[in-house]
């Protein structure tokens, strides 16, 4: 029986800006994964914060897993994000991610980013499988 998840397992190892920010790996299941990443010195903004687009970068990570752990290939069609507290330097910031709804082409997700106990921020997050 093939392996649903390998495709997202083959799309992780293949991301190399991922890689280059220092993301791992901590679960994956159809429908949900779970990323991390450690705030380091070139990911701090002007504000000595974690630069906004980073933390973005990090849910993106977690959301291409989740949506692509049922096996075809699946994109994003578009994403929000809020941002509700700071992440600082030496921080390890969690991404978690689940699907909420998927039906056909179309799926939605929903990421939480926290460091600890604290939330950093919401993603919402639309895929779209391709034919």
């Amino acid at each position: 029986m093939p392996d649903a998840l390998q495709p997202a397992r083959d799309m992780w190892a293949a991301d190399g800006a991922s890689a280059m920010l220092g993301m791992q790996l901590e679960h994956l299941a159809e429908g949900s994964a779970t990323v991390t990443m450690v705030v380091r010195p070139d990911m701090v903004n002007g504000h000595d914060l974690c630069h906004g687009g980073l933390i973005a970068s990090l849910a993106d990570s977690a959301f291409a897993l989740a949506c692509n752990s049922h096996g075809p290939v699946t994109v994003a069609a578009g994403f929000s994000v809020d941002f509700l507290e700071p992440g600082r330097l030496g921080q390890t910031l969690r991404a978690e991610a689940r699907e909420v709804w998927r039906r056909g082409r179309s799926g939605l997700y929903d990421v939480t980013v926290s460091a600890g106990e604290t939330v950093v921020a919401q993603f919402r997050g639309r895929s779209r499988t391709l034919r």
